[in-house]
């Protein structure tokens, strides 16, 4: 059965629908969900995109309409619907631990529950959910559904679907994006009315001059192993509130290490109260979802990331150490 059929079945007799996604969104998992409730709506179901927060105020444009609500409002707003749930939709994850406490109990009250994600998982939930991880983002594989239910891109949902393959596959330069990803922005920029400067720039160009001086500031601190194979980045929490500058806009940092000549897995240590989160990208052969998930994390082949508890210093230290370990073996032992 392919995704498309299975994602057909499920909404055939499903009157009320949930959508949701994983805790502290991207712009994929935002994007996803917003387009994939509008397309419904259309079609006449009643759909909600409920999250477990309200929703961060740099992605807000992406959402005109409102359909996002916290789950808070959602309870006060429509408080009869999480009665009734006849579909509960998880974009851009495929575990519902990751959706927070409250939405877990909305889980509970659902008839049946679909995971619509492009991460690797298990075999046996991928057979049950709509998971491809071929796609570029889970917006391009929720594009391609949305064309299948005979919905048209309107400018509504082709922003939030342009945005979200476009953050996930970092401006299209990560090895996922295909002809295929490209055929449908295509159609989203024709068809949606997307403008491309203008996608770039709402979700790029917002910055304030403490996050440019922020930006210089950590680069010049940048550091590289002796065989220049792994570059890393430190943000510390003293540095966010010298400059003013949020957590979640330090994201991309990890990015820039990219274009560093040798360097096969680029690495961000950012300190958030007694843990650091580990950001990993790569744009070659080598699998930093497989190296995360040795360090309690997951992702993908080319964008991966962990929590790891300890002081920056400590947690930056060891871990460079085992990715050293992890990038010998996979050079001694490649795969076919």
């Amino acid at each position: 059965m392919t995704i498309i059929t299975r994602f057909k079945n499920l909404i055939k007799d499903a009157q009320n629908i949930v959508i949701t996604t994983h805790l502290h969104p991207d712009a994929d998992g935002l994007g996803s969900q917003i387009a994939l409730c509008i397309s419904l709506k259309s079609l006449g179901y009643t759909c909600f995109c409920v999250n477990e927060e309200n929703m961060f105020e740099r992605y807000r444009y992406l959402d005109p309409t409102g359909v996002v609500l916290s789950f808070h409002d959602y309870q006060k707003m429509h408080p009869s619907h999480s009665k009734e749930i006849d579909l509960f939709i998880v974009v851009d994850a495929n575990n519902h631990t990751r959706i927070g406490e409250n939405m877990t109990t909305l889980v509970e009250k659902s008839k049946e529950i679909l995971f619509m994600d492009h991460h690797p998982c298990a075999q046996e939930i991928a057979a049950l959910h709509c998971i491809d991880t071929t796609a570029a983002a889970t917006g391009e594989m929720v594009g391609r559904i949305i064309k299948a239910i005979g919905v048209e891109f309107i400018p509504e949902i082709s922003l939030p679907l342009y945005t979200s393959i476009l953050i996930d596959t970092n401006s299209f330069r990560y090895p996922s994006v295909t002809s295929e990803t490209h055929k449908l922005v295509s159609e989203l920029m024709k068809a949606g009315g997307v403008k491309s400067p203008l996608a770039y720039n709402l979700i790029y160009g917002t910055k304030k001059i403490g996050h440019i001086q922020m930006l210089g500031m950590i680069l010049s601190s940048a550091q590289i192993t002796d065989d220049e194979s792994i570059a890393w980045l430190s943000v510390s929490e003293e540095k966010l509130s010298k400059y003013h500058v949020d957590a979640e806009d330090t994201l991309a940092f990890v990015n820039y290490l990219l274009v560093l000549d040798n360097v096969k897995i680029a690495c961000m240590f950012r300190e958030q109260g007694q843990a650091v989160k580990v950001s990993m990208r790569s744009s070659g052969d080598v699998d930093v979802g497989i190296m995360a998930q040795a360090l309690g994390g997951g992702g993908h082949n080319h964008s991966a990331a962990t929590i790891i508890q300890g002081s920056l210093e400590t947690v930056t230290k060891h871990t460079i150490e085992k990715l050293k370990i992890m990038l010998k073996n996979a050079s001694a032992h490649p795969r076919n």
